[in-house]
């Protein structure tokens, strides 16, 4: 017998917890429909028309999406005020509309197309029959043109209870008393949509899909924190806000977070309980039904390859012995000469002079270490680009409730419009997670030449190739710019940077082997762990959490060095094919302004830039 859970709708928040003075600051136009701009075949549509038609369409099933991009304006103001429909009626709607898409973007005339608009209907028809293709399994979430597909709707790292707050923190414009209406709309839709998600756990666990035990535990514990922080989860950036009208609507988000939201994450809670009765240890999808299935489609959605989990295991692990080879020379050199190279860098993290303090005062030490970097890397950025951009950006500490189940850090760019700035999030639940020798390494990747230099050229392309992000591409692109800043010497005076360095790609080489591991070859949990304990001397504070993230995020840890290595054999390939007019900086540009695409597509970005200089 299928469970029923209350629902509460958004106006029935607003008008029985709220209040009639919430209501009065609402916009008129908060319940309207998408306009009908963003609807509409682009049948008979000019190429440019036709690709800003279809982002329009796919953000009017994502307008919390539209409002980090910054077109929630003019006639898409509507938006700002709602995250559209949610569950599984949500999720059928949307299927609906990518499935109509693909049919229109291949009927599209192509003839006559400049190269960047037959990319952007490559890119669109790539990314749209992916998602269906995910839309199509029985269970789980998709992230359209994104990385976090998930098996799982709520789970460790997944779920409103998760990203609900950290919207409502960092994307929701609160910066004028305009603003407050649209926050207090959106807010009030958060209770049916947290049901939406718990009648889809219901309805996955009716198919016998039960998460891992382990990531229920840690589902629960993080969502007891954020019961306890939700009123200033909630509330908090109202009153923080310190704009007219925000200290009574902050009073009137309170009850609504008392009233409606802790009432739905308690029954989310209460669902999570009934499925650890269920739950066993198997970590990965092989487990599950259809799970095999289930990894093919999200190892291939990851990678935009047709690669095999056996042959992403092997190239992951000879990988890792080259860059080991790199990596033995250098810690000879400074005196660790006996172990394998696991257990020297496992020896070299136990050195204190490499820590950072325990606390607080150890966290001024790493937001200080990181900004040093930044400052180095601006400087350098001539160096290896011919056009430029100037990041607006933040580093900020990841919410406290996020940090248990989150990785060591994450980072991407701002809104289209500049009003919300990029960010490098990092990890602070203890300073252990980092190191001096490493962080400079992270700092590079999350952000610059990274995560948010790259998303800054992504803002400057069409809307739709802004929104469509490729995980290969997006973190291939993001090691291949931990090479670009060994290139430029970051690591020249000192050598045990550079370890680190090379170390995080020896990282990723691992993960190849340990989601394949798990998902493919059936190993445990703790075998996964220890792989990379054992082979890459990584920390086993840092990895616990990894490891788990592969558990919920099945293949999306495969796409970092599938796409680096990628990215530079295609390098080696313009290197040979134009020997002397090959430029360092004229490659790097090319390959960034082409913009995030599946590999083949990128690769068809480098044909063209060897094209070029052969003129």
């Amino acid at each position: 017998m299928r469970e029923i859970a209350t629902k509460i709708t958004r106006r029935q928040t607003l008008a029985g917890l709220a209040g009639a003075s919430t209501i009065a600051l609402l916009p008129a136009c908060a319940a309207k429909p998408a306009p009908t701009s963003a609807s509409g075949s682009i049948a008979g549509l000019a190429p440019d028309a036709a690709l800003e038609n279809i982002a329009y369409r796919m953000l009017a099933h994502e307008p919390g999406r539209a409002t980090g991009l910054g077109v929630d304006v003019g006639e898409y103001t509507a938006w700002r005020s709602t995250f559209g429909t949610g569950g599984e009626e949500g999720r059928q709607a949307y299927a609906a509309t990518l499935k109509e898409l693909v049919a229109e973007v291949r009927a599209y005339p192509k003839a006559g197309l400049t190269s960047d608009q037959q990319i952007g209907f490559e890119v669109v028809e790539t990314a749209f029959a992916s998602a269906l293709e995910g839309f199509a399994k029985p269970y789980g979430d998709v992230a359209v043109g994104s990385w976090r597909n998930a098996p799982y709707v709520v789970i460790q790292n997944v779920g409103g209870y998760i990203d609900m707050p950290r919207f409502f923190g960092s994307s929701q414009p609160l910066a004028a008393p305009e603003d407050i209406g649209p926050y207090m709309s959106r807010l009030a839709e958060v209770p049916a949509l947290l049901d939406g998600e718990l009648d889809r756990i219901r309805d996955a666990r009716g198919q016998g899909v039960v998460p891992p035990a382990f990531l229920i535990d840690k589902a629960i514990a993080q969502m007891e924190r954020s019961l306890a922080a939700a009123n200033e989860s909630y509330a908090g950036p109202l009153t923080a806000s310190k704009i007219a009208g925000s200290e009574k609507a902050a009073e009137q988000a309170a009850r609504i977070t008392a009233s409606g939201i802790v009432p739905a994450l308690e029954r989310q809670m209460a669902e999570l309980k009934v499925q650890r009765g269920l739950a066993k240890d198997a970590a990965g999808m092989w487990a599950q039904p259809q799970g095999e299935a289930y990894y093919d489609w999200a190892i291939r959605a990851s990678t935009t390859t047709r690669l095999t989990p056996d042959e992403i295991h092997q190239q992951g692990l000879d990988e890792l012995r080259t860059l080991h080879g790199r990596m033995d020379p250098i810690l000879r050199e400074i005196g660790y000469t006996k172990g394998s190279v696991g257990e020297r860098m496992r020896a070299l993290s136990a050195d204190p002079r490499y820590q950072f303090a325990e606390g607080d005062p150890g966290r001024d030490e790493i937001f200080t270490f990181i900004n040093d970097r930044l400052k180095w890397i601006r400087g350098q950025m001539p160096r290896a680009f011919n056009q430029l951009v100037n990041p607006n950006m933040e580093v900020r500490r990841l919410p406290l409730a996020e940090e248990p189940g989150a990785p060591g850090a994450y980072g991407g760019a701002g809104s289209k419009d500049g009003s919300i700035p990029g960010r490098f999030w990092i990890n602070l639940r203890t300073t252990d997670l980092h190191r001096k020798y490493d962080l400079a390494d992270l700092t590079f990747h999350e952000s610059i030449p990274g995560h948010v230099w790259e998303g800054e050229y992504s803002n400057r392309l069409p809307l739709i190739r802004s929104i469509l992000a490729f995980n290969a591409f997006s973190e291939g692109w993001a090691l291949y710019a931990e090479q670009i800043a060994d290139e430029l010497g970051a690591y020249d005076e000192f050598k045990v940077g550079r370890l680190g360095y090379l170390q995080s790609l020896a990282f990723r080489a691992c993960r190849l082997v340990v989601d394949t591991g798990l998902h493919h070859k059936r190993w445990t949990r703790e075998q996964g762990r220890q792989f990379f304990v054992e082979e890459n001397g990584s920390k086993a504070e840092e990895v616990a959490s990894e490891v788990d993230r592969y558990c919920s995020w099945p293949g999306q840890a495969c796409g970092y060095k599938i796409g680096h290595s990628e990215i530079v054999r295609q390098r080696a390939r313009a290197e040979a094919e134009l020997g002397s007019r090959y430029d360092f900086k004229a490659f790097n540009t090319a390959v960034v302004l082409g913009g995030n695409a599946p590999l083949s597509v990128m690769a068809n970005t480098v044909s063209r830039y060897i094209a070029g200089a052969k003129a």
